[in-house]
């Protein structure tokens, strides 16, 4: 697999918020979001193999993995990198942009999906693979990545029609003013968690935290 990092930090967003993580980031995404905050990862990365990366997170003491990019479903090894670290004992949360079919990799045991949907302020709207919605377990996560009035409009469609059953998180591009999002969420009562990026107010958006 091509591998842009490996490192361990603390989780930043959704549900598992705060909780050390050892994060995989695999290189290459299909997509150009404008806000993108890991463009290193489009093209920088090393091959390894799968035991290779299952050695390498043995080395930090922590049971949950967060495999992220980039997008990871590109890489024809990812179901091999998901069964060899569910193998482990670990707990797996996939992170995915919302554009590729999540069918192979939903109703695994140990394995939360945290889907993306993109808003017209990313210029990928169009791209998303909404069908993917209804697929999404309660234990998984969507989150909507949200910059102004016209993508929060957008996010507030997209639930009122797929109706996830899972937890929904409204995150704030990062350095967009969050006062604003949780305003609209207040007022029209959404169930929605406000999602905010912790680990960048502890260490700014920085690489490889």
């Amino acid at each position: 697999m091509n591998i842009n990092e490996i490192f361990y930090s603390i989780q930043g967003e959704g549900k598992w918020v705060g909780l050390p993580n050892i994060f995989i980031r695999a290189t290459g995404c299909n997509l150009r979001c404008s806000y993108c905050d890991t463009k290193y990862a489009y093209d920088d990365g090393k091959e390894m193999s799968i035991d290779e990366i299952v050695n390498h997170i043995g080395n930090y003491p922590c049971k949950y993995v967060c495999i992220t990019g980039g997008e990871p479903l590109l890489q024809h090894e990812i179901l091999d990198l998901i069964n060899a670290v569910l193998k482990r004992n670990y707990k797996i949360s996939l992170e995915t942009n919302g554009s590729m079919n999540i069918e192979n990799i939903v109703n695994k045991k140990s394995l939360m999906i945290s889907l993306d949907v993109k808003c017209p302020s990313s210029n990928m709207h169009e791209k998303m693979h909404l069908e993917n919605i209804p697929l999404l377990k309660k234990d998984d996560q969507l989150k909507i990545i949200i910059q102004n009035k016209e993508d929060y409009d957008y996010a507030k469609k997209i639930i009122q029609k797929y109706e996830p059953i899972c937890h929904v998180f409204f995150q704030p591009v990062w350095a967009t003013n969050p006062k604003n999002l949780a305003g609209w969420i207040l007022s029209d009562g959404l169930n929605v968690k406000l999602g905010l990026q912790i680990h960048k107010m502890i260490w700014g958006d920085a690489k490889g935290v």
